[in-house]
This record gives structure tokens, sequence and C-alpha cells, in this order.
């Protein structure tokens, strides 16, 4: 008996669900009959990376890059950083895929306290990715885990030419790229690569993140679901590390706009790098990239309003001015005899680690209860080995002040070697403890602290230090400031190889009209 009302509609509601039903049911067979049957996606993963100071003394050469070992090849390549890890584990997660680590080189001795790159290290890692991609190919896509503020002698645009030497080889098959937020880069890369990401905090938490979503638009460019399509643009814009740190403005705000056109258009990937001011090299500066799938015309929209906004905010971007290191301790010790303990200095200008001015001046001021964290200084580390120097000994010695011209002057030590053994990488580290209850922790290299776990590590007892001098930019923040550790910050614009004030860097290759050295 036929019955009025919602239940008239049900036979012809379950009759269509249930041709809904056999029709999806069918596709996904389809779907996953042809992934079980295709052949699996083979990528080739790669690495080189290096953020180059090209104002630093010392080149970086093959001896520099091969100082932790030679280079990392297959497995040890899908593993060696947090961009290809996320990349590696998102495309598993898709299954049929095929991934093959490819020669790269390690990270190099002394990071970025390393000047130019020579033309022999740069031609003999990418010719050993070149001979590993023709002997282990073919594949059919590349993910390239770059820096993007590689600088090499003679040889402008690194990372678009290691794109190019690695498109010579593999031929018209895609091309991914993940950059650092301090990336140098044009068009060049854009026009070499297919797709652009870059990491969009700094601290660099969502670096497995961008891998991650390298690794969700690669497969899907693979399975013809994506067709990458990249906008550039080069605001003109030039800014100092201490400066770009994106916990707070404007550096905060040009990320969230970018995630915003992300929001508003899923299919979007808007990348800004803030640029590495430490490279005399042409394409320096901030720079905008934005994929989107086959849309150019979104692309250039998205690129071009966030190309205007950040110039817009270029003032308060890269006009700012710090203290200089006399005021600077003085603003320091003043906070901690307040009780605004542990200030935190952000010794943020020195680039070989071996400077002295923070600690001479915490010295000549009557600073208490600091630790300068650290000062890499081989030749001490090596004194200490030679004079077989033991924990609680006697020491006597100058640490520091030579690396570079801007290292200041060797500072004169007479306390007692708290600390002399391994840490991290290092064989051997001290930690001298001397005047009225200071320290400071002595490395053979440039090393860069981001976390208060060196203290516990080397015994320094945390809750005693009201003042701990950092050889860091913005990184520190994430161990001292996010976590609620430091009662004070105070970034001091001491001399060095990156200063805050880039009219003391002495340009000879960056545009003419960059702000805030053109003032435009």
């Amino acid at each position: 008996m036929y019955k009025s009302g919602p239940m008239k509609h049900f036979p012809i509601f379950f009759a269509l669900l249930f041709s809904f039903m056999a029709l999806s049911c069918g596709q996904q067979t389809t779907s996953q009959d042809e992934a079980a049957n295709h052949d699996a996606y083979r990528i080739a993963v790669a690495s080189f990376f290096h953020e180059t100071c090209t104002f630093c003394p010392r080149p970086t050469g093959i001896d520099e890059f091969e100082y932790y070992g030679p280079p990392l090849e297959g497995d040890s390549v899908l593993s060696s950083n947090d961009y290809i890890r996320g990349f590696v584990d998102r495309v598993r997660e898709y299954g049929g895929v095929e991934l093959t680590g490819i020669r790269s080189p390690r990270d190099a001795k002394g990071g970025s306290s390393g000047s130019w790159i020579t033309q022999k290290a740069f031609d003999k890692y990418t010719g050993l990715m070149a001979e590993d991609l023709e002997e282990k190919g073919p594949f059919d896509a590349v993910m390239l885990s770059l820096h993007g503020a590689m600088a090499v002698k003679d040889l402008l645009k690194p990372e678009a030419e290691i794109v190019r030497r690695i498109r010579e080889v593999v031929g018209d098959i895609p091309i991914f790229v993940t950059l650092d937020l301090h990336a140098n880069e044009d068009e060049e890369l854009a026009l070499a690569a297919d797709a652009v990401f870059i990491v969009k905090r700094y601290p660099h938490y969502d670096k497995y993140l961008q891998g991650e979503r390298a690794g969700r638009a690669l497969i899907r460019t693979l399975r013809g679901n994506y067709d990458p399509v990249m906008a550039t643009r080069k605001p003109g814009v030039i800014t100092p590390s201490v400066y770009q740190g994106t916990g707070v403005s404007p550096a905060m705000d040009i990320m969230e706009r970018a995630r915003r056109w992300e929001a508003r258009h899923p299919e979007a990937y808007v990348s800004v790098a803030f640029g590495f001011a430490y490279a005399d090299v042409p394409d320096v500066g901030a720079t905008v990239m934005v994929v989107t799938d086959g849309d150019m015309t979104l692309a250039n929209r998205i690129a071009e309003d966030m190309n205007d906004y950040i110039w817009r905010v270029r003032e308060s971007f890269a006009g700012r001015e710090l203290p200089k290191t006399q005021e600077g301790v003085a603003q320091s010790i003043k906070a901690a005899r307040a009780g605004k303990t542990p200030v935190v200095i952000a010794d943020h200008a020195d680039r070989t680690g071996n400077s002295t001015h923070i600690l001479e001046a915490l010295i000549n001021q009557g600073g208490e209860h600091f630790c300068i964290a650290t000062i890499a200084d081989e030749k001490a580390v090596n004194q200490l080995l030679e004079e077989d120097k033991k924990e609680g000994d006697a020491v006597d010695m100058k640490i520091g002040g030579y690396a570079d011209q801007y290292a200041g002057n060797p500072v004169h030590i007479e306390g007692k070697l708290e600390y002399f053994g391994p840490y991290r990488h290092f064989d051997h580290v001290a930690v001298l403890h001397f005047g009225s209850n200071n320290r400071v922790i002595v490395t053979p290299q440039l090393h860069q602290v981001m976390t208060p776990h060196i203290f516990r590590e080397l015994g320094i007892p945390l809750e005693e230090l009201d003042i701990i001098s950092l050889k860091s930019r913005v990184h520190f923040r994430r161990g001292f400031y996010e976590t609620g550790l430091a009662g004070e910050i105070i970034e001091i614009d001491a001399p060095g190889l990156g200063p805050a004030d880039l009219t003391k860097v002495p340009y000879t290759n960056i545009p003419e009209d960059i702000y805030p050295l053109s003032r435009n």
C-alpha cells in the first residue's frame, strides 16, 4: 500500500544509495588495483646543506665537509635531517614507493662560521649525486633538502645550479626542494625546480612538517592529481637574523599571512624565506615562493600580496636598533640584581664563536654568577690536553679573541677546571670556574646553545646562574623563552661577523636598492 510523506522516497533513496556504494566500491577497487599493479614510484633523496657566512675567514672545503665523516649514502641519507624524515614518513604512508638515498655531504665543520665553499668541494658532491642518480636510476622524482644560503666561490646561485646539474641526469621528472627560512633565492631556483617548500618558524619547529608537505604534494604530482606551478617575488628587504624570530611581529605577522592564504586555498603552498644577510651574494634578502595546482594566476596574486605586505612592514622588520656591548651588559647586570634571573644575553653577531666582548665587559662591570656558553677556542682545549689538566686542577690561561678581526682580546682566566671531557660530538670541552661564581664553557668549534640541557650535561647548577650569555640569535628562544625559563632576554649588538647594524657589513655583490641599506 502506497504511503504519503517522507516514507514514499525510501525505495528511490535506497536504490540510489546502493548504486552509489557499488560505484564507489568499484572505483576504490580500481584505484587500489592500480596502486597494487603499477611498479613502485622510485624517488631519489639527497641533501647538500650549508649556510655560508662569506665574511668569515676560513673557506669551506672537502676537509670541512668530511670532518665528521665521509658523505652519507643509502638509508643514512633517509634519516639525515628533519626535512627528509618528514618527507620519508609521509610518502611511505602512501605506499607504493621505493626511496633511494643518494650520496650527500654531512654538515660542515663549524657550520656557518665557514666562509665561501670551494668549487672543488661543490663539484665533488654534486658529482657524487650525479653518479648515484645515473647508476641507480631511472627515477620518477627527486627530493632535495637544501639550505638556500649556500655561497660557492665564483658560482652564483648554487642551489639552482645543484638542481640544474641533477636535471641533466634525471631529465624531465619532478624535482621538489625544501629550504631553510634563511634562504637567499630568486626565480632561478623556481625555474630549475618544480616546487619549493620553506619553513615558516624561527626557531625552526616545522622542518619535519615541511618535509611532509613536500612528500604529500610529490605523491599527488606523480599520481597526476597535482600540477605544480610556481611564482616568485623579491620584496627588496634585507634583515639581520636576530630580527627574524617568528614569535614576535612583524615576522610573526608575515608568516601568519602566508598561513591565511593557505587556509583559503588548500591547494596552495605559500613560502617566505627571510634571507641570510651575511652572505655577499646578489640574491640576498627576503624571497616569496608560491606553489599552486596549475593556477599561475592565483600563484602570482598570492606572491604579489605577500611581496607588498613585506615591503609595507619593512621599517619595523628591518629598521630596529639594539644596544651595543657596554650598554647591553650594564642592562643585564641591572636586571639580574633586580631579581629577573636568569637574564639571558643573546650574543648574536659572533659567527666564529671566538669573540670575548661580552665576557670582558661582564668581568669589567663586576658581573657575578654568570656563564658564557660558549667560546670556541681549539687552542685552549689543546693547551689543557697538552698540560694534562684534570677536573679540579687550577687553570691560568687566556681564551678567545683571535679568530677574526671582530673577536676582541684574549681574556685571562685564573680559576679552576670544573669539567673537562666529552660533550655531544666534541671529544673535549672545558668548563672554567673563576671569580664570583662565574663560568665559561670552552668548545673546540662554534657551538650554538639552544636549550638549557648543556648545563645539566656539564654539571653546572642552573639555579646558580644569574646571567647566561649565549652565542645565538633566535634559536635559543626555544629552550629559554618559550619554556618560561628566562627572567629577561637582552639582545646585544656586540662586534662580530653577524651584526644587527647591516651598514657595518662590507658588501660588494648585493643589490644597491635593498632596504634598509638604500633607505628608500
